[in-house]
């Protein structure tokens, strides 16, 4: 079976828009998780809602108005069980996203074929030569050197925010710019394009809540028009800068992309779309809002703020549980390949299961006392926010650097900087996106 073959079947595939089997746990959503504006609001969590799912139905059935249901996991245990059984629980016959298979669903064509056609969707074996593609820049080594042009970067960043001080937004100041020179460096993207990225970035966070308005209709023709022609433009500098690694590679992970072979033929012009998008989504959003979301942490609890200031060998593990407490990717989806049964809860073949990321990095089962930040937490560093198993983020080496050398110039540079209050939150249930986020430098 070729790899466009496999995209079109999981493309194809509509889930049951209702269980099989009774659910055994009678518990009604306490939240609507399909809906992005839940995730906006009460700085965009919703823990109560996740806490008493996982105390009374750790695997819930969730409808969907108009479309399927699916199974919501919020436990630790069930999660990493689904997490490390690709064979039982698909990414590829389904995709990572609750609304793929939905054929009124309200979607840019593009952006929904895109989405499906990638690293990140696909199972064994499909996955695997894909993924190795990718390692040499993930690789300690490469990591280290990395670092440095990173401290390098994050000192000008710095730089720019005391001068514009002592007030400013973090987001668009610092959280949003530094990620985006990693990655940039890494890709191998030209420096006098790397604002297009960012612009794009907020487009691709609002696409789902875009797609949701225009089903009700409260979209006028021109913000549609608007919309379109970013996301086309997105696609259409993609395919240039593939297409010319093609003809003249470097060295550098855009050349690794366009030029990798599954069975021996070169990606198709839909994966390399697919390439594009997981890139400039995955490898860039995260770890923006882990960075602007680690504020608020250490303004809330300045204890473990001064904890680590006084103790700078507790750098390492505080990254871990700033990224446990964030959680910056708020689900992923698989797909049963067949009946099967989680935490006693029987699933048939072909139903949704859908992991609940920030739900399971706060189970008391697992972390002790788990809503407080402890720099010095034992297990930290087994949160799931980088997944688990097959799929676990490759970038998560990149991502813990950017955080550790943000946050040592950040903390020996200013302070006393803190939160003000003042933030905004995307409507978005897949990442938790911070927009905007208010700090004072204390200078």
């Amino acid at each position: 079976m070729s790899l466009e073959n496999v995209t079109e079947t999981y493309q194809q595939e509509v889930p049951p828009h209702a269980p099989r089997a009774t659910p055994v746990h009678a518990f009604a959503p306490p939240v609507d998780l399909t809906d992005p504006t839940v995730f906006s609001s009460n700085g965009g969590y919703t823990h109560d809602a996740f806490a008493a799912m996982r105390e009374n139905a750790p695997v819930m059935w969730h409808p969907e108005q108009n479309a399927a249901g699916f199974w919501a996991v919020t436990s630790y245990d069930l999660v990493k069980k689904v997490e490390v059984d690709p064979a039982t629980f698909s990414s590829q016959r389904g995709g990572i996203l609750m609304t793929y298979g939905l054929p009124d669903q309200p979607r840019h064509p593009l952006l929904h074929a895109s989405s499906l056609n990638s690293l990140i969707n696909l199972d064994r074996p499909y996955h695997t030569p894909l993924r190795m593609e990718h390692m040499h820049f993930f690789r300690p080594g490469f990591v280290a050197e990395l670092r440095k042009r990173v401290d390098v970067q994050v000192t000008e960043l710095l730089d720019a925010m005391e001068k514009q001080g002592p007030v400013v937004d973090m987001v668009e100041m610092f959280s949003a710019e530094l990620p985006l020179f990693t990655l940039c460096e890494i890709l191998g993207v030209p420096a006098a394009d790397r604002p297009k990225l960012v612009h794009w970035m907020h487009f691709l966070e609002t696409s789902q809540y875009q797609a949701q308005q225009e089903g009700l209709g409260n979209v006028t023709p021109e913000q549609i028009m608007a919309f379109m022609t970013e996301i086309q433009a997105m696609f259409d500098y993609g395919r240039y800068i593939l297409a010319e690694r093609r003809r003249e590679p470097k060295e550098d992970l855009l050349s690794a992309i366009a030029n990798v072979e599954i069975d021996g033929k070169p990606l198709s012009p839909e994966f390399l779309d697919g390439s594009w998008l997981l890139i400039v989504f995955a490898g860039n959003d995260t770890t923006r809002n882990s960075l602007s979301g680690t504020m608020r942490l250490l303004t809330e609890f300045a204890d473990q703020k001064e904890k680590l200031m006084a103790n700078p060998d507790l750098f390492p593990n505080f990254v871990h549980e700033a990224i446990r407490m964030v959680t910056p990717v708020t689900y992923m989806r698989r797909t049963a390949t067949q009946d099967t049964e989680l935490g006693g809860q029987p699933i048939a073949e072909g139903e949704k299961v859908v992991m609940y990321y920030p739900a399971a990095n706060r189970d008391p089962a697992k972390f002790i006392n788990p809503h407080r930040f402890d720099i010095e937490r034992e297990n930290a560093k087994e949160h799931l926010s980088f997944g688990n198993g097959p799929h676990v983020c490759l970038g998560q080496r990149v991502a813990n650097m950017q955080l550790e050398a943000a946050y040592r110039q950040i903390l020996g540079r200013f302070p006393k900087v803190r939160c003000t209050g003042e933030q905004t939150i995307a409507p978005n249930n897949f990442v938790h996106a911070i927009s905007s986020l208010m700090v004072d430098l204390g200078t």
